[in-house]
Protein backbone atom coordinates (compact mmCIF):
# COMPACT_ATOMS: atom_id res chain seq x y z
CA UNK A 1 0.00 0.00 0.00
CA UNK A 2 1.16 3.32 -0.79
CA UNK A 3 1.93 5.70 2.47
CA UNK A 4 1.21 9.51 2.36
CA UNK A 5 4.66 10.04 2.26
CA UNK A 6 4.94 8.39 -1.13
CA UNK A 7 1.94 10.26 -2.27
CA UNK A 8 3.49 14.06 -1.61
CA UNK A 9 7.10 12.35 -2.38
CA UNK A 10 5.84 11.64 -6.21
CA UNK A 11 3.10 14.65 -6.39
CA UNK A 12 6.69 17.08 -5.27
CA UNK A 13 8.49 15.96 -8.21
CA UNK A 14 6.10 17.39 -10.40
CA UNK A 15 7.06 20.83 -9.79
CA UNK A 16 9.51 20.66 -7.79
CA UNK A 17 13.42 19.61 -8.34
CA UNK A 18 13.96 16.49 -7.07
CA UNK A 19 10.85 17.07 -4.85
CA UNK A 20 12.47 18.87 -2.22
CA UNK A 21 13.53 22.55 -1.60
CA UNK A 22 16.77 21.71 -0.14
CA UNK A 23 19.12 18.70 -1.82
CA UNK A 24 19.81 17.12 1.12
CA UNK A 25 15.85 16.71 2.05
CA UNK A 26 15.43 14.08 -0.77
CA UNK A 27 16.93 11.07 0.67
CA UNK A 28 19.43 10.91 -1.70
CA UNK A 29 22.60 9.60 0.38
CA UNK A 30 20.38 7.20 2.31
CA UNK A 31 18.04 5.81 -0.31
CA UNK A 32 14.27 5.63 0.49
CA UNK A 33 11.36 8.28 1.16
CA UNK A 34 11.77 10.96 2.67
CA UNK A 35 9.25 11.62 5.19
CA UNK A 36 7.02 14.89 4.77
CA UNK A 37 6.85 16.05 8.45
CA UNK A 38 3.57 17.98 9.65
CA UNK A 39 3.71 18.84 13.24
CA UNK A 40 6.42 19.48 15.73
CA UNK A 41 6.42 19.09 19.29
CA UNK A 42 8.80 19.35 21.66
CA UNK A 43 11.68 16.58 20.88
CA UNK A 44 9.24 14.87 18.32
CA UNK A 45 7.58 15.28 15.08
CA UNK A 46 5.13 13.54 12.97
CA UNK A 47 5.05 12.43 9.33
CA UNK A 48 2.30 12.60 6.64
CA UNK A 49 1.32 9.38 7.59
CA UNK A 50 0.88 10.22 11.41
CA UNK A 51 4.03 8.43 12.29
CA UNK A 52 5.88 9.94 15.35
CA UNK A 53 9.96 10.20 15.59
CA UNK A 54 12.18 11.04 18.13
CA UNK A 55 13.29 14.03 16.05
CA UNK A 56 17.49 14.25 16.46
CA UNK A 57 17.66 16.86 13.22
CA UNK A 58 16.02 19.90 14.99
CA UNK A 59 15.53 21.77 11.48
CA UNK A 60 19.34 21.38 11.25
CA UNK A 61 20.07 22.49 14.83
CA UNK A 62 17.27 25.80 15.62
CA UNK A 63 15.45 23.80 17.57
CA UNK A 64 17.77 24.15 20.46
CA UNK A 65 14.77 24.41 22.94
CA UNK A 66 12.59 21.63 21.47
CA UNK A 67 10.02 22.23 18.80
CA UNK A 68 7.43 24.58 18.82
CA UNK A 69 8.37 26.01 22.36
CA UNK A 70 5.31 27.87 23.86
CA UNK A 71 7.30 30.79 24.94
CA UNK A 72 9.33 31.43 21.51
CA UNK A 73 5.22 30.48 19.65
CA UNK A 74 3.69 33.09 21.57
CA UNK A 75 6.86 35.78 20.98
CA UNK A 76 5.43 35.20 16.75
CA UNK A 77 1.91 35.29 17.58
CA UNK A 78 2.72 39.18 19.32
CA UNK A 79 5.01 40.46 16.66
CA UNK A 80 2.73 39.03 13.86
CA UNK A 81 -0.20 41.06 15.13
CA UNK A 82 1.67 43.83 15.08
CA UNK A 83 2.85 43.11 10.96
CA UNK A 84 4.60 40.63 9.53
CA UNK A 85 7.18 42.55 7.67
CA UNK A 86 7.88 46.47 7.42
CA UNK A 87 11.23 47.32 5.47
CA UNK A 88 11.70 50.12 7.62
CA UNK A 89 13.97 50.26 11.35
CA UNK A 90 12.19 48.23 14.37
CA UNK A 91 13.52 48.71 18.18
CA UNK A 92 13.58 44.99 18.21
CA UNK A 93 16.30 44.88 16.17
CA UNK A 94 18.28 47.11 17.99
CA UNK A 95 17.60 44.74 21.10
CA UNK A 96 18.69 41.81 18.54
CA UNK A 97 21.70 43.96 18.04
CA UNK A 98 22.82 44.67 21.36
CA UNK A 99 22.30 40.82 22.31
CA UNK A 100 24.52 39.74 20.28
CA UNK A 101 27.22 42.01 20.78
CA UNK A 102 26.93 41.61 24.46
CA UNK A 103 27.08 37.43 23.95
CA UNK A 104 29.82 37.39 21.64
CA UNK A 105 32.29 40.04 23.14
CA UNK A 106 34.02 39.82 19.62
CA UNK A 107 31.20 41.61 17.62
CA UNK A 108 31.32 45.32 18.27
CA UNK A 109 28.73 45.85 15.34
CA UNK A 110 26.39 43.37 13.62
CA UNK A 111 24.42 43.61 10.50
CA UNK A 112 21.03 40.82 10.67
CA UNK A 113 20.12 39.21 7.32
CA UNK A 114 17.79 36.45 6.50
CA UNK A 115 19.76 33.64 6.39
CA UNK A 116 22.99 31.80 7.10
CA UNK A 117 24.43 32.47 3.31
CA UNK A 118 23.34 35.66 3.22
CA UNK A 119 25.71 35.85 6.20
CA UNK A 120 28.52 34.17 4.82
CA UNK A 121 28.52 35.61 1.24
CA UNK A 122 28.24 39.36 3.12
CA UNK A 123 30.50 38.65 5.47
CA UNK A 124 33.49 37.74 2.56
CA UNK A 125 32.37 40.41 0.36
CA UNK A 126 33.14 42.94 3.34
CA UNK A 127 36.55 41.22 4.06
CA UNK A 128 37.53 41.84 0.58
CA UNK A 129 36.05 45.55 0.50
CA UNK A 130 38.25 46.09 3.56
CA UNK A 131 41.74 44.20 2.35
CA UNK A 132 41.23 44.94 -1.22
CA UNK A 133 42.47 41.56 -1.58
CA UNK A 134 40.76 39.05 -3.81
CA UNK A 135 41.44 35.51 -2.87
CA UNK A 136 40.08 33.35 -0.01
CA UNK A 137 40.91 30.42 2.22
CA UNK A 138 38.00 27.84 3.14
CA UNK A 139 38.62 24.53 3.67
CA UNK A 140 37.52 21.03 2.54
CA UNK A 141 34.22 19.33 3.93
CA UNK A 142 33.35 22.76 5.45
CA UNK A 143 29.85 24.08 3.73
CA UNK A 144 29.34 28.18 4.22
CA UNK A 145 26.19 28.46 2.10
CA UNK A 146 26.00 28.43 -1.61
CA UNK A 147 27.35 31.41 -2.57
CA UNK A 148 29.48 30.79 -6.02
CA UNK A 149 32.93 31.11 -4.26
CA UNK A 150 31.84 28.64 -1.46
CA UNK A 151 30.84 25.75 -3.90
CA UNK A 152 34.47 24.97 -4.51
CA UNK A 153 36.32 21.42 -4.29
CA UNK A 154 39.93 20.84 -3.49
CA UNK A 155 42.26 21.47 -6.27
CA UNK A 156 44.00 18.80 -7.92
CA UNK A 157 47.61 19.25 -6.02
CA UNK A 158 48.85 20.53 -2.57
CA UNK A 159 47.98 23.99 -2.18
CA UNK A 160 46.31 24.58 -5.20
CA UNK A 161 43.82 26.96 -6.20
CA UNK A 162 40.03 25.32 -6.32
CA UNK A 163 37.89 23.99 -8.90
CA UNK A 164 33.85 24.35 -9.32
CA UNK A 165 32.22 21.70 -7.05
CA UNK A 166 28.60 23.15 -8.67
CA UNK A 167 27.43 23.77 -12.40
CA UNK A 168 27.07 27.30 -13.18
CA UNK A 169 30.06 28.37 -10.51
CA UNK A 170 32.25 30.30 -13.26
CA UNK A 171 35.84 29.31 -13.11
CA UNK A 172 36.56 33.06 -12.84
CA UNK A 173 35.08 32.68 -9.35
CA UNK A 174 36.62 29.45 -8.13
CA UNK A 175 40.03 30.80 -8.77
CA UNK A 176 39.76 33.19 -6.34
CA UNK A 177 39.16 30.25 -3.93
CA UNK A 178 42.25 28.49 -2.38
CA UNK A 179 40.72 25.17 -0.93
CA UNK A 180 42.32 23.36 2.63
CA UNK A 181 43.21 20.44 4.31
CA UNK A 182 41.12 21.13 7.55
CA UNK A 183 43.25 20.20 10.81
CA UNK A 184 46.24 20.35 8.63
CA UNK A 185 48.21 23.38 10.46
CA UNK A 186 51.67 22.59 8.16
CA UNK A 187 49.65 23.33 5.03
CA UNK A 188 47.75 26.55 6.29
CA UNK A 189 51.56 27.84 7.50
CA UNK A 190 52.96 27.05 3.89
CA UNK A 191 50.16 28.74 2.35
CA UNK A 192 50.34 31.61 3.70
CA UNK A 193 53.81 31.67 3.49
CA UNK A 194 53.61 31.77 -0.11
CA UNK A 195 50.62 33.89 -0.82
CA UNK A 196 49.91 35.37 2.58
CA UNK A 197 49.75 39.29 0.93
CA UNK A 198 47.12 37.92 -1.64
CA UNK A 199 44.74 36.22 0.74
CA UNK A 200 42.04 38.31 2.32
CA UNK A 201 40.04 36.24 4.49
CA UNK A 202 40.22 32.58 5.58
CA UNK A 203 36.84 31.54 6.27
CA UNK A 204 36.19 28.49 8.79
CA UNK A 205 33.85 25.91 10.50
CA UNK A 206 35.60 26.41 14.20
CA UNK A 207 33.70 22.92 14.44
CA UNK A 208 32.67 21.10 11.51
CA UNK A 209 28.82 20.11 11.42
CA UNK A 210 28.41 19.93 7.20
CA UNK A 211 30.99 16.68 7.18
CA UNK A 212 29.71 15.46 10.41
CA UNK A 213 30.57 16.85 13.36
CA UNK A 214 34.65 17.41 12.98
CA UNK A 215 36.93 19.31 15.83
CA UNK A 216 39.95 20.95 15.42
CA UNK A 217 42.81 20.62 17.10
CA UNK A 218 44.03 23.52 19.16
CA UNK A 219 47.17 24.00 17.63
CA UNK A 220 45.47 24.59 13.95
CA UNK A 221 43.23 27.09 15.55
CA UNK A 222 45.76 29.31 17.37
CA UNK A 223 48.15 28.98 14.16
CA UNK A 224 45.12 30.25 12.01
CA UNK A 225 44.83 33.28 14.35
CA UNK A 226 48.28 34.02 14.65
CA UNK A 227 48.87 33.53 10.81
CA UNK A 228 45.47 35.85 9.72
CA UNK A 229 47.34 38.85 12.01
CA UNK A 230 50.92 38.32 10.97
CA UNK A 231 49.82 38.90 6.87
CA UNK A 232 46.40 41.37 7.53
CA UNK A 233 43.72 38.64 6.73
CA UNK A 234 40.40 38.39 7.87
CA UNK A 235 39.63 35.65 10.39
CA UNK A 236 35.81 34.39 9.33
CA UNK A 237 34.35 32.23 11.86
CA UNK A 238 31.22 30.72 10.70
CA UNK A 239 28.91 29.77 13.61
CA UNK A 240 26.01 29.59 11.89
CA UNK A 241 25.51 26.00 12.89
CA UNK A 242 27.39 25.98 16.56
CA UNK A 243 26.56 29.80 17.27
CA UNK A 244 24.68 28.93 21.21
CA UNK A 245 24.31 25.34 19.93
CA UNK A 246 27.92 24.58 22.00
CA UNK A 247 27.96 26.89 24.15
CA UNK A 248 26.53 30.51 25.47
CA UNK A 249 29.93 32.29 23.84
CA UNK A 250 30.24 29.50 20.68
CA UNK A 251 33.14 27.84 19.66
CA UNK A 252 34.88 31.43 20.11
CA UNK A 253 34.03 31.08 24.14
CA UNK A 254 35.19 27.60 24.47
CA UNK A 255 38.56 28.40 22.59
CA UNK A 256 39.30 31.67 23.80
CA UNK A 257 40.15 33.08 20.45
CA UNK A 258 39.07 36.38 18.83
CA UNK A 259 37.72 35.74 15.20
CA UNK A 260 37.57 39.10 12.80
CA UNK A 261 33.90 38.89 11.94
CA UNK A 262 31.30 35.92 12.68
CA UNK A 263 28.83 34.41 11.02
CA UNK A 264 25.57 33.16 12.35
CA UNK A 265 22.09 31.82 11.70
CA UNK A 266 20.03 28.58 12.94
CA UNK A 267 19.56 29.31 17.57
CA UNK A 268 19.53 33.22 17.06
CA UNK A 269 16.20 33.03 14.97
CA UNK A 270 14.53 30.18 17.17
CA UNK A 271 13.11 28.65 14.18
CA UNK A 272 12.37 31.81 12.00
CA UNK A 273 15.00 32.51 8.86
CA UNK A 274 17.56 35.16 10.12
CA UNK A 275 21.16 35.32 9.64
CA UNK A 276 23.71 37.98 11.22
CA UNK A 277 27.42 38.72 10.66
CA UNK A 278 29.25 41.16 13.03
CA UNK A 279 32.56 41.98 14.29
CA UNK A 280 35.09 44.22 14.94
CA UNK A 281 33.89 47.95 14.24
CA UNK A 282 36.79 49.60 11.63
CA UNK A 283 35.72 46.32 9.56
CA UNK A 284 31.98 46.52 10.07
CA UNK A 285 31.79 50.10 9.17
CA UNK A 286 33.04 49.21 5.53
CA UNK A 287 29.25 48.17 4.89
CA UNK A 288 27.14 50.53 3.39
CA UNK A 289 25.35 53.06 4.48
CA UNK A 290 28.71 53.83 6.10
CA UNK A 291 31.13 52.31 3.58
CA UNK A 292 31.80 51.01 0.04
CA UNK A 293 31.02 47.55 0.34
CA UNK A 294 26.91 47.25 -0.22
CA UNK A 295 24.29 44.85 1.36
CA UNK A 296 20.72 44.77 1.71
CA UNK A 297 17.72 42.96 1.72
CA UNK A 298 13.98 44.01 2.37
CA UNK A 299 13.68 41.13 5.27
CA UNK A 300 16.66 41.43 6.90
CA UNK A 301 15.47 41.54 10.56
CA UNK A 302 12.18 40.57 9.85
CA UNK A 303 10.06 41.55 12.93
CA UNK A 304 9.01 38.29 13.93
CA UNK A 305 12.20 36.42 12.95
CA UNK A 306 13.29 38.52 15.73
CA UNK A 307 11.10 38.36 18.41
CA UNK A 308 11.72 34.43 17.72
CA UNK A 309 15.15 35.01 18.32
CA UNK A 310 15.36 37.01 21.58
CA UNK A 311 12.52 34.56 23.06
CA UNK A 312 15.39 31.90 22.42
CA UNK A 313 18.27 33.78 23.67
CA UNK A 314 16.60 34.68 26.55
CA UNK A 315 15.83 30.58 27.75
CA UNK A 316 18.79 29.30 26.72
CA UNK A 317 20.56 32.31 28.70
CA UNK A 318 19.09 30.37 32.33
CA UNK A 319 21.78 29.12 34.72
CA UNK A 320 22.31 25.31 34.11
CA UNK A 321 21.00 25.15 30.67
CA UNK A 322 23.84 24.10 28.67
CA UNK A 323 24.92 21.89 31.65
CA UNK A 324 21.87 19.94 30.99
CA UNK A 325 22.21 19.68 27.02
CA UNK A 326 25.92 18.97 26.85
CA UNK A 327 24.78 16.12 29.64
CA UNK A 328 22.11 14.80 27.49
CA UNK A 329 24.12 14.93 24.47
CA UNK A 330 26.89 13.12 26.31
CA UNK A 331 24.63 10.42 27.69
CA UNK A 332 23.15 9.52 23.98
CA UNK A 333 26.90 9.35 22.37
CA UNK A 334 28.54 7.53 25.18
CA UNK A 335 25.29 5.02 25.50
CA UNK A 336 26.03 4.35 21.39
CA UNK A 337 29.51 3.87 21.88
CA UNK A 338 29.00 1.60 24.46
CA UNK A 339 26.70 -0.51 22.93
CA UNK A 340 28.48 -1.04 19.61
CA UNK A 341 31.73 -1.96 21.50
CA UNK A 342 29.79 -4.55 23.01
CA UNK A 343 28.66 -6.07 20.01
CA UNK A 344 31.71 -5.34 18.36
CA UNK A 345 30.55 -3.36 15.68
CA UNK A 346 33.15 -0.37 14.40
CA UNK A 347 31.25 2.53 15.60
CA UNK A 348 32.56 5.97 17.41
CA UNK A 349 30.37 8.82 18.13
CA UNK A 350 31.69 12.41 19.72
CA UNK A 351 29.85 15.85 20.95
CA UNK A 352 29.84 19.31 22.28
CA UNK A 353 27.30 21.26 23.69
CA UNK A 354 24.06 19.76 21.65
CA UNK A 355 26.26 18.71 18.83
CA UNK A 356 26.97 15.14 18.04
CA UNK A 357 28.37 13.45 15.23
CA UNK A 358 27.99 9.31 14.72
CA UNK A 359 30.92 7.33 12.06
CA UNK A 360 31.49 4.01 11.46
CA UNK A 361 34.60 4.48 11.56
CA UNK A 362 37.21 3.00 13.93
CA UNK A 363 38.37 6.33 15.62
CA UNK A 364 36.46 10.13 16.05
CA UNK A 365 37.77 11.97 12.43
CA UNK A 366 39.81 14.49 11.96
CA UNK A 367 39.49 15.75 8.50
CA UNK A 368 37.56 15.86 5.47
CA UNK A 369 39.42 12.61 4.24
CA UNK A 370 38.60 10.42 7.48
CA UNK A 371 35.15 11.15 7.35
CA UNK A 372 35.16 10.00 3.26
CA UNK A 373 36.87 7.02 4.93
CA UNK A 374 33.88 5.81 6.98
CA UNK A 375 31.68 2.97 6.03
CA UNK A 376 28.93 4.76 4.53
CA UNK A 377 26.80 1.31 3.85
CA UNK A 378 26.78 0.88 7.53
CA UNK A 379 25.27 3.93 7.95
CA UNK A 380 22.64 3.54 5.66
CA UNK A 381 21.39 0.37 6.89
CA UNK A 382 21.45 2.19 10.78
CA UNK A 383 19.16 5.24 9.31
CA UNK A 384 16.87 3.26 7.67
CA UNK A 385 16.49 1.00 11.13
CA UNK A 386 16.35 3.61 13.45
CA UNK A 387 13.84 5.78 11.27
CA UNK A 388 11.13 2.76 10.93
CA UNK A 389 11.89 2.50 14.89
CA UNK A 390 10.64 6.40 15.07
CA UNK A 391 14.24 7.56 15.56
CA UNK A 392 14.93 10.34 13.20
CA UNK A 393 18.15 11.20 12.26
CA UNK A 394 20.27 13.30 9.45
CA UNK A 395 19.76 11.18 6.23
CA UNK A 396 23.20 11.04 5.36
CA UNK A 397 26.32 9.85 7.20
CA UNK A 398 27.80 13.61 6.33
CA UNK A 399 25.86 15.60 9.07
CA UNK A 400 25.64 16.42 12.18
CA UNK A 401 22.96 15.71 14.70
CA UNK A 402 21.19 17.29 17.23
CA UNK A 403 20.01 17.05 20.64
CA UNK A 404 17.27 19.75 22.25
CA UNK A 405 16.30 20.42 25.75
CA UNK A 406 12.97 18.96 25.29
CA UNK A 407 14.91 15.61 25.12
CA UNK A 408 14.28 13.52 28.64
CA UNK A 409 16.72 11.01 29.56
CA UNK A 410 14.31 8.62 28.92
CA UNK A 411 14.01 9.73 25.04
CA UNK A 412 18.26 9.41 25.23
CA UNK A 413 17.69 5.39 26.45
CA UNK A 414 15.24 4.29 24.40
CA UNK A 415 17.54 5.38 21.07
CA UNK A 416 20.09 3.52 22.97
CA UNK A 417 17.98 0.62 23.52
CA UNK A 418 16.70 0.57 19.92
CA UNK A 419 20.47 1.28 18.62
CA UNK A 420 21.52 -1.52 20.52
CA UNK A 421 19.06 -3.81 18.94
CA UNK A 422 20.86 -2.73 15.58
CA UNK A 423 24.18 -3.64 16.56
CA UNK A 424 23.45 -6.95 18.26
CA UNK A 425 22.11 -7.75 14.62
CA UNK A 426 25.48 -6.43 13.19
CA UNK A 427 27.76 -7.94 15.66
CA UNK A 428 31.17 -8.30 14.02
Amino acid sequence: MTSRNEELFARAQRTIPGGVNSPVRAFRSVGGTPRFLKKALGARVWDADGKEYLDYVGSWGPAILGHADPVVVEAVRAAALDGLSFGAPTEREIDMAERLCELLPSMEMVRLVSSGTEATMSAIRLARGFTGRDAIIKFEGCYHGHADSLLVKAGSGLLTFGNPSSAGVPEDFAKHTIVLDYNNPAQLEETFKTRGDAIACVIIEPIAGNMNLIKPSAEFMHLLRRLCTEHGAVLIYDEVMTGFRVGPRGVQGLFGITPDLTTLGKVIGGGMPVGAFGGRRDIMQKIAPLGAVYQAGTLSGSPVAVAAGLASLDQIARPGFYELLTARTTRLVEGLTASAAKHGVTFTADSVGGMFGLYFAKAVPQSYADVMGSDKDSFNRFFHYMLDAGHYFAPSAFEAGFVSAAHSEADIDSTIATADAWFAANAA
